[in-house]
């Protein structure tokens, strides 16, 4: 399998290869001249305050067009991933979820959320997500755990299969909760990594998405540990 299919598959993985590999952008997700919504809880954002905490700058990185800001299934990164689903096969159907950094329940796809894309070269990205959730929603989402049965996994695009293996390490507390996982995609001696990390804090769930073959848990640790400390410095 060439890599360039390879990365194809394992943009079905995480958010972040689907923005890094061109399916993001930085265009408003939805109609209207302010990007200003009601907040779902009380005492949660709207996607304007979100889209201001977002991390304005990783160096070494450059931002991958404007952020995007709406409903957090209308945001052209999560419509990109969806029609990616469509075109893969895994061998374990069950376990499609677990290659998400959030769930599809539906106070997630609506919330008010806000995104932003960095990318070095061609060959490593990072995404960042805010949404306004309540803390119930927030926390689950932290404790989501994949299922002893889909630690392991097949994934099929065309007439090619790759192989992906997810790790769940513990030990990392970033904000009020948070949880870190990891995704190895690989064929023969050609492999790309993803890490995604997801925090919780007073109002909103954050995720950071690191996608590349050099990707590692701490750098993904470390930007999440930079994008809580932007949001909880903007966030009223």
């Amino acid at each position: 399998m060439t890599s360039r299919r390879l990365i194809v598959v394992a943009t079905f993985l995480p958010l972040a290869a689907v923005v890094g590999c061109g399916g993001g952008g930085g265009d408003r997700a939805v109609n209207g001249s302010s990007p200003s919504y009601a907040a779902p809880t009380p005492g949660s954002y709207n996607a304007d305050q979100l889209t201001q905490a977002l991390l304005t700058d990783i160096p070494g990185y450059v931002r991958s067009g404007a952020p995007q800001w709406g409903e957090y299934g209308s945001l052209a990164a999560v419509q990109n991933l969806n029609q990616m689903q469509q075109a893969v096969k895994l061998d374990k159907p069950q376990c499609a979820s677990s290659t998400h950094a959030v769930s599809q329940e539906k106070a997630v796809q609506a919330a008010p959320s806000a995104l932003v894309a960095f990318a070095k070269g061609d060959k490593q990205s990072v995404t960042e997500t805010l949404m306004a959730v309540g803390p119930d929603v927030a926390a689950r989402q932290v404790k989501v755990r994949a299922p002893a049965g889909c630690r392991s996994f097949r994934v099929k695009v065309g007439g090619s299969w790759v192989s992906d293996r997810i790790y769940e390490p513990s030990g990392t507390r970033i904000g009020e909760g948070s949880r870190t996982a990891g995704i190895l995609t690989s064929s023969g001696a050609t492999s790309v990594r993803t890490w995604f990390v997801v925090l919780r804090s007073r109002g909103y769930l954050a995720t950071i998405t690191l996608y590349g073959p050099g990707a590692t848990r701490v750098e993904a640790e470390r930007f999440a540990r930079q994008a809580y400390q932007q949001a909880e410095r903007i966030l009223p």
